[in-house]
């Protein structure tokens, strides 16, 4: 068992917890600082029906492969074989052809993804730092698994590349949110004004969507 766990002692922590990360399945044990560790082991070892169960309910993984579909922006777009040694991906209307080294496939779509994630994210933050009033440093992606985005003090946003795979109105709201940082760097009642005043909307259903459907989307690239 203890090659399946993550083991955190945390000095806040009043019991022994147990979890699974819904995001990556990892099983998480979080003790007290001063709990025996063998002790926690062995209740933890008493759990594996709880944990199975945990793991079972999880997301599919969704491998990149010729034949899945990914909603891309809202767009449904099909992995598709295509013929030759080019590595280059292309995009032609719902297809996206991927041609070049089977064994590198799932990298390269991956990498297209980002850099279509990145270029649509850069677009909705200029527009939404636009009406606030504010600038934004630099825009990154990358692949956190408890984050959609984060805003720094220097102004730089940086969001979850996956993003891209959500519907438009949860991504929108999530950058809406980020960039409301720049004004307040809080969670207060005026920044929760200013991301719905931003969005012209209420952003509470894609803050919910996020907690319901978001674990699945991690599990989209990912065979196991």
């Amino acid at each position: 068992m203890t090659g399946d766990l993550e083991i955190v002692r945390h000095s806040t922590a009043r019991r022994v917890r147990l979890s699974v990360d819904p995001a990556s399945g990892r099983v998480r044990l979080v003790l007290p600082r001063r709990a025996a560790l063998k002790t926690a082991l062995a209740w933890a070892e008493e759990k594996r029906d709880w944990i199975a169960a945990q793991r079972a309910a999880l997301p599919e993984p969704r491998p990149f492969a010729p034949g899945l579909v990914l909603a891309v922006a809202d767009a449904p777009v099909t992995i598709t074989r295509d013929e030759g040694a080019r590595r280059t991906l292309i995009r032609d209307g719902g297809r996206l052809l991927v041609a070049g080294p089977v064994d590198t496939l799932p990298r390269r779509v991956e990498a297209w993804l980002k850099r279509t994630a990145l270029d649509l994210l850069t677009a909705e933050t200029a527009e939404f730092a636009g009406k606030a009033g504010v600038s934004v440093t630099a825009v990154a992606v990358g692949d956190p698994r408890g984050r959609w985005g984060s805003c720094a003090s220097s102004g730089a946003i940086r969001y979850s590349w996956r993003l891209l795979l959500a519907p438009g109105w949860v991504r929108r709201a999530t950058v809406a949110h980020e960039v409301a940082h720049r004004v307040h760097m809080n969670h207060g009642t005026a920044f929760h004004a200013l991301v719905a005043t931003l969005l012209e909307a209420d952003p509470t259903p894609a803050r919910a969507w996020l907690r319901t459907h978001g674990a699945a989307l991690h599990w989209v690239g990912r065979s196991s």
